[in-house]
């Protein structure tokens, strides 16, 4: 905890945003018309708190969307990124470079899991996701293999909003509006299944077996159309949804047997999520490639990056003459990103945040699951993470999680509403009388709401 947790509200800035003032900024993700009618606005955060325009401190349950998990604010990288402005702004990394990129990538390899030793970076994790995509079609190009340009994805998946990320993406309302998405992405089914895995603690024990999808899809599409299967190690934004035990085990040896290249989106689970640097490393399965965002840089600066095996480096760098990959953004390894990243992994080390989320594991596991109240239909929960899932109001799904959710804020806390499911994804920083805190209020409020 920063000394900036205790400030006193009376002395922060008052922000008001006038109600002619919110047309202009279409928000994402969002209700336009609903939030602007009552905005909910954050106008400043420390350590785990935010505070709003009228002073009132809210605990953040959600560690800003998943990614603030050295806390808001913290010296060492607010530091790095203002030092960093002031001696090198922007630096092109198209045929050229500059040494943070490079120091950056050699840190992030060393904290990998084993195998992953090449970087490309992006500035979310949704450019991770396309770039990952590219980068398993132009690996079996390379090959002499070009027919595989099918992807696989996964039922209630979540890979960003790009179009490859959109396509094989399988939360149905992302992609209602889009009909013109990659063709030839097939879906396996989620790996949710309540009758059989309700309030798991940790990876449910049923549900292995979903992994043997994967085999009648390369029956039915055959192996020589298929670059890559990409899921979530722990799917986040559809709800928290832990892989049973051996499922990524399974989908790695049948990838292998078929020459198919397997992406971990790591996006949310990366960075301490689940108790270790990367959920890969907690399950014990390697990827071939890899996406990250958000932690990277603890939320401060955007940025992304792909990790990427030898193997397919090398497949794409030696096979070709100049520039090799024709992909890249113009902020790719940012030198204000690349400063916050270093900082970051600095902190990580110094901190044991990687490890952070294990030790707590058992006390939050504890706390979530004592709220089993009514209208809890399921509660599911790994490393600093848990989805609370609750019964729908009959012909009004998701609503009565929002209600929740806007309570909550009231109430002081921050979660995130996902359908039916409340989502805590705290900072690594919590304590347990954070924890007490945090469950207490949404207890209250899950009893309030009917």
């Amino acid at each position: 905890m920063t000394a900036l947790d205790e400030l006193d509200p009376a002395t922060l800035p008052r922000v008001a945003v006038p109600a002619d003032r919110r047309s202009a900024f279409w928000m994402p993700f969002t209700a336009n018309r609903q939030f602007k009618a009552a905005p909910r606005l954050l106008d400043r955060a420390a350590g785990v708190h935010f505070w709003t325009p009228d002073g009132r401190r809210v605990l953040d349950g959600t560690a800003g969307l998943w990614c603030v998990n050295a806390g808001h604010c913290h010296p060492k990288i607010t530091e790095a990124i203002a030092t960093q402005a002031g001696v090198l702004d922007f630096a092109p990394t198209f045929q050229m470079g500059h040494s943070l990129a490079f120091e950056l990538a050699d840190a992030l390899t060393a904290i990998a899991p084993r195998g992953l030793e090449r970087i490309f970076f992006t500035n979310s994790g949704s450019e991770s996701v396309d770039t990952a995509l590219k980068i398993a079609l132009a690996y079996h190009r390379a090959r002499g293999e070009g027919a595989r340009t099918r992807f696989i994805g996964r039922e209630r998946g979540y890979h960003g909003v790009g179009f490859g990320g959109t396509s094989v993406g399988g939360i149905v309302g992302n992609r209602r509006q889009f009909a013109a998405l990659l063709p030839g992405v097939d879906h396996l089914p989620s790996t949710h299944v309540p009758s059989e895995q309700a309030f798991s603690r940790g990876q449910p024990a049923y549900g292995a077996h979903l992994s043997d999808e994967l085999e009648r899809l390369v029956a039915l599409h055959d192996a020589s159309t298929i670059a890559a299967v990409i899921v979530e190690p722990m799917a986040g934004s559809t709800g928290v949804l832990v892989p049973p035990v051996g499922y990524l085990e399974r989908l790695r040896k049948i990838c292998d047997a078929h020459g198919i290249l397997l992406i971990f989106d790591e996006v949310i689970t990366g960075f301490g999520r689940v108790g270790k640097a990367f959920a890969a490393q907690r399950f014990g399965v390697c990827p071939d490639l890899m996406t990250t965002a958000k932690g990277i840089t603890n939320g401060a600066v955007p940025m992304g990056a792909v990790f990427a095996s030898r193997a397919v480096h090398d497949a794409i760098v030696d096979a070709g003459s100049g520039i090799e990959l024709a992909h890249g953004y113009t902020y790719s390894g940012h030198p204000l990103a690349c400063a916050a990243g270093l900082a970051m992994l600095e902190l990580c080390r110094e901190e044991g945040l990687f490890e952070r989320a294990l030790e707590l594991e058992g006390y939050w596991q504890d706390a979530v699951h004592a709220l089993d109240v009514q209208g809890v239909i399921d509660i599911r929960s790994i490393g600093l993470v848990a989805g609370i899932e609750l019964a729908p109001r009959p012909g009004k799904p998701g609503a009565r999680a929002y209600e929740v959710f806007t309570r909550c804020f009231e109430s002081g806390v921050l979660v995130r509403q996902t359908g039916d499911t409340i989502a805590l994804s705290p900072p690594l920083t919590f304590t347990k009388a954070h924890i007490d805190e945090l469950v207490g209020e949404l207890r209250a409020v899950l009893q309030s709401v009917a």
